[in-house]
């Protein structure tokens, strides 16, 4: 059987984002993801691998080149693809392309938790940031009753979109322990300083039926992606492509 490559514009035709989030959710109902990161560096390029494996829904490979100098040469600054294995026999699926999964993935991780969080609350409003800040850019002065607080950017230990008064005020959730306590600063600064404590968290996307606010209650979601979030992203992309 030949191996399907799924490239942008004809894969993201047969995706929508209710559906991506359904099956999001239904991708934390099975084991906790086996994840691993992996990263080269040959200054100023990067080569990032991430690696999920779900018991019941196989493994992906993530792969990103990042060369900082491509756009001078008119080429993407980001390239890479990702690989789809079976989970029954480990044999590869479908490669598919790098932009669809990474554009698809990263927006869907934040609309399942704006599902749960805000979208049922017909008063509140959205507040969204995707920067690479070091200092925070949102303060918890700032912030009301009955709003939703998305944070997308920040990455790196040394990374923060929000103050501390900010977690403060809010109830905060992640998409994944794993990929956030200890590696992006939003929450691995505060933590460290005392400011929080692991109890501050109220749950991740494992454990989505403590995903619930009351109307003046302010929410906090840190998405911090990961490599199990690409293999449900992948595994709906394939679903949807099997099935036209």
């Amino acid at each position: 059987m030949s191996i399907p490559i799924i490239p942008f514009a004809e894969g993201e035709a047969l995706l929508d984002w209710i559906g991506l989030t359904d099956a999001l959710a239904a991708g934390h109902d099975l084991p906790r993801a086996e994840i691993g990161d992996t990263f080269l560096y040959r200054d100023p390029d990067t080569l990032l691998s991430r690696a999920a494996w779900i018991n019941g829904l196989g493994m992906a490979v993530k792969s990103a080149t990042v060369f900082p100098g491509n756009p001078g040469r008119g080429a993407p600054m980001i390239n890479g693809g990702v690989n789809l294995y079976s989970d029954s026999d480990g044999t590869l699926e479908a490669i598919v392309d790098f932009h669809l999964v990474t554009k698809w993935k990263t927006a869907g991780d934040s609309l399942l938790a704006a599902r749960r969080l805000a979208e049922a609350v017909q008063t509140a409003d959205i507040i969204t940031s995707a920067t690479m800040s070091t200092e925070p850019v949102i303060r918890g002065a700032w912030l009301r009753p009955g709003q939703h607080v998305d944070l997308i950017g920040a990455y790196r230990p040394d990374m923060r979109e929000v103050d501390d008064a900010a977690l403060l005020a809010a109830r905060v959730f992640v998409d994944s322990y794993d990929t956030t306590v200890g590696h992006i600063g939003e929450i691995k600064i505060p933590l460290e300083a005392g400011t929080i404590t692991r109890e501050h968290l109220q749950a991740d996307y494992y454990d989505l039926g403590a995903f619930r606010r009351a109307p003046d209650d302010i929410t906090l979601f840190k998405n911090g992606g990961g490599a199990h979030l690409d293999l449900m992203t992948s595994r709906y992309i394939l679903d949807r492509w099997r099935a036209q």
